[in-house]
């Protein structure tokens, strides 16, 4: 067991960080939120949590963030500048530090591998991962694999209940353990409620693995219309996603389109799925309950804010 009980979360207001303040408080811990903005928690189902400003550029504002905090739960923004995301960690390990945590928990919210990939991203986590390590601080990596939500995203969602189509950057064969944000926020609570996971990366998928036109199966059972599976090239996905939010598909250097298109020709380039887990091994380490593809997208309302 564990003698945690006051936790900071970083990015509360996020959609990472409310599944995990639920989870949270549904397990009785005392939650501070950690924010940029003081009325960052106003628009979420908490608006009188506990607050503090936390800015992860200044290690002086973290150690302030954490004072009397027992532990440090949290994900952080991709970066794709590398030298950027390892002040995030610099920063957040002095504050930690000073503080003297007991515990810090990390959602890479990503794959991370047990080597540099030459992707900014991705090697810039590990940066992050290594700085918390060295504050001698008992660290948990929690390192999803690609989050079901993304299928619920407005850069996915319409064109499934417009026209049919799950389109997606994987290849038809690249098997995936989806791995929904509520088991995300299952296995970073239960790294606080047992010392089990200390000083470990910890892999986390869903508890299968499904190919494109899988998905697609489940979405066409659930939403109740068929969806057929669209394979995109990683650079056509990231022209998309930038035409959606920028208006042009031209892909910026180091903007998050070009990185999640990197990420993904890395994924589909191995021999073996990178974003393959045995769900056992969480299970038989924290004790976790995964949710099925299928029960998580009958849960969802596929036609909220479409109109």
């Amino acid at each position: 067991m564990s003698d945690i009980n006051k936790v900071c979360v970083l990015g509360a207001p996020a959609d990472q960080g409310q599944p995990l303040v639920a989870s949270l408080l549904a397990e009785g811990f005392a939650v501070t939120a950690g924010v940029r903005r003081a009325d960052a928690m106003a628009d979420t189902p908490w608006p009188d949590l506990p607050a503090v400003h936390a800015d992860i550029t200044d290690a002086d504002a973290m150690a302030s963030a954490f004072a009397g905090q027992d532990a440090a739960a949290f994900h952080l923004p991709f970066e794709f500048d590398r030298e950027r995301a390892a002040s995030f960690g610099a920063a957040i390990a002095e504050g930690a530090r000073r503080a003297e945590l007991k515990k810090i928990v990390f959602n890479t919210a990503c794959y991370v591998a047990d080597r540099d990939l030459d992707l900014s991203a991705h090697d810039g986590r590990r940066d992050i991962e290594r700085a918390l390590e060295e504050t001698g601080i008992p660290c948990v990596f929690i390192e999803p694999t690609v989050f079901m939500d993304n299928q619920y995203r407005l850069w996915t969602r319409p064109l499934i209940m417009r026209d049919g189509i799950f389109a997606y950057p994987a290849g038809p064969t690249l098997k995936i353990n989806w791995v929904c944000l509520e088991d995300v926020a299952q296995a970073m609570t239960r790294s606080l409620m047992t010392n089990a996971a200390d000083g470990m990366h910890v892999p986390l998928g869903g508890p299968e693995a499904l190919v494109g036109d899988e998905v697609a199966a489940n979405l066409t059972e659930a939403i109740g219309k068929p969806v057929r599976f669209q394979s995109l090239a990683p650079e056509e996905f990231a022209a998309r996603m930038s035409e959606l939010v920028t208006g042009s598909r031209e892909v910026q250097p180091l903007s998050i389109y070009d990185g999640m298109a990197k990420f993904y020709a890395f994924y589909n380039n191995q021999p073996t799925s990178p974003l393959l887990v045995d769900p056992q091994d969480a299970r038989d380490l924290l004790g976790m309950q995964h949710t099925s593809h299928l029960d998580w997208a009958k849960s969802k309302d596929w036609m909220a804010g479409l109109g």
